[in-house]
């Protein structure tokens, strides 16, 4: 009886640690925003895929950061890769007061060339010396006068050297340092101050240093990671100093999104990039950045709504899989899927776990509290911006109670 009595007593009270396991029934529906936004869609006939930007939202973000860096005296250079959309790069470039780019690809840089022929662009990371033969021979040698060109090893100054010294043109060099993300750059100053030093024999001016460093406020100690990354950084300023330039005539440019903002409270660098920030998408969810709003989103319609005992392929499994996960009881299956991107409204909407994703019919599942029906609009946050603003035509510009027009993006580009 003793050991009848232990085990019917371990049994419910391992009965009882699996139901604590158990996931908690959530979900709803829109909040006003959202059925607002939704209401605004229909009303617009946008019953398929689109990336909707909240302009009021948007010119919040704007001013903020144009607030932030202006305390912090620090001129802003807008990440055109972030923001790709001649209207939208405008809009950011105009209520930041800036003429400084920062672009990725040369096809980018080919397209923004003839939009903003007076920006001071920097290129974000080191291209190929045969990409620095396309722009030059596409746009021309004057076009590309004010491009810093990104070096991160003497090999590559050397090999864009032989491309100028062919066509009899100087240009523009800028040296990516690493201060502390290690995914390239120069790391030692003596090569720092080595390359600036050959500069002149490959008929290019040294304009300046960038030192990107977004992975600061992952560090287990952020406060440490940046007193780091801000020596580094200081040590590449003395080389170059050594080498006869003057870095106070230089681009020392450094930060991104994440860490823009502690830049503004003091740096050895004098101008920071921002991008992805303006729009917010949830991969920056940072507390530096917890004055910004999201300000981007997707929205489709639902195509199919079922009940728990209806979703197509799981009848056998229906009983215990939604006995055990109520957040499963309903199926929604939605126009397109598979972005970057997680459902935020209705709250409680959850990837499918059992048929994983799709791009083409997704599967999202809730509770019976997320009572959506055919033709009502799921919406969901980007993790980032990038390439997924190029997945879907036109942005859809919402302005707080209605639709008002669209922005079209620049040609999809690597």
């Amino acid at each position: 009886m003793k050991r009848r009595t232990v085990l019917i007593g371990g049994a419910a009270l391992a009965g009882a640690g699996l139901l604590a396991l158990r996931p908690a029934e959530g979900g709803g529906m829109h909040d006003a925003y959202f059925a607002g936004l939704s209401a605004a869609l229909k009303r617009a006939g946008l019953m398929h895929p689109v990336l909707v930007i909240d302009r009021q939202r948007l010119s919040a973000n704007i001013a903020a950061i144009r607030s932030r860096v202006t305390e912090g005296k620090l001129p802003l250079r807008v990440v055109a890769k972030s923001l790709p959309s001649p209207a939208l790069l405008s809009a950011v470039m105009v209520g930041m007061g800036t003429q400084r780019l920062m672009v990725f690809s040369a096809e980018m840089l080919l397209q923004l060339l003839p939009l903003h022929s007076n920006a001071d662009y920097l290129m974000g990371k080191p291209l190929p010396a045969s990409e620095f033969v396309r722009v030059i021979d596409r746009a021309g040698a004057e076009a590309v006068a004010n491009v810093q060109w990104l070096i991160d090893t003497p090999e590559r100054l050397k090999a864009y050297g032989e491309v100028a010294k062919a066509r009899g043109l100087t240009w523009q060099a800028s040296l990516e340092i690493d201060v502390g993300l290690h995914r390239g750059g120069f790391t030692d100053p003596a090569a720092v101050k080595a390359a600036a030093a050959s500069a002149a024999s490959r008929g290019a001016t040294i304009a300046g240093l960038m030192g990107y460093d977004p992975h600061v406020p992952k560090m287990p100690n952020p406060d440490g990671a940046f007193t780091s990354a801000q020596d580094a950084y200081r040590a590449m300023i003395g080389a170059v100093r050594e080498a006869g330039l003057d870095p106070a005539k230089l681009t020392l440019n450094t930060a991104g999104s994440p860490t823009f903002s502690l830049h503004c409270a003091g740096t050895v660098a004098n101008e920071v990039s921002v991008g992805s920030a303006f729009v917010k998408p949830g991969d920056f969810d940072y507390d530096d950045l917890g004055a910004l709003q999201p300000a981007a989103f997707i929205a489709t319609p639902v195509i199919k709504a079922s009940a728990d005992q209806d979703l197509p392929g799981l009848s056998a499994l229906s009983g215990p899989l939604h006995w055990w996960d109520p957040n499963t009881q309903r199926g929604f299956f939605i126009h397109g899927g598979h972005w970057l991107a997680k459902p935020v409204s209705p709250p409680g909407l959850e990837y499918s776990k059992l048929f994983g994703r799709s791009s083409n019919q997704e599967l999202l599942t809730g509770s019976r509290q997320v009572d959506l029906k055919v033709d009502d609009h799921v919406f969901l946050r980007p993790d980032q911006s990038e390439a997924l603003f190029l997945q879907f035509g036109d942005i859809v510009l919402y302005d707080g109670g209605e639709i008002g027009g669209t922005w079209p993006t620049l040609p999809i580009s690597a």
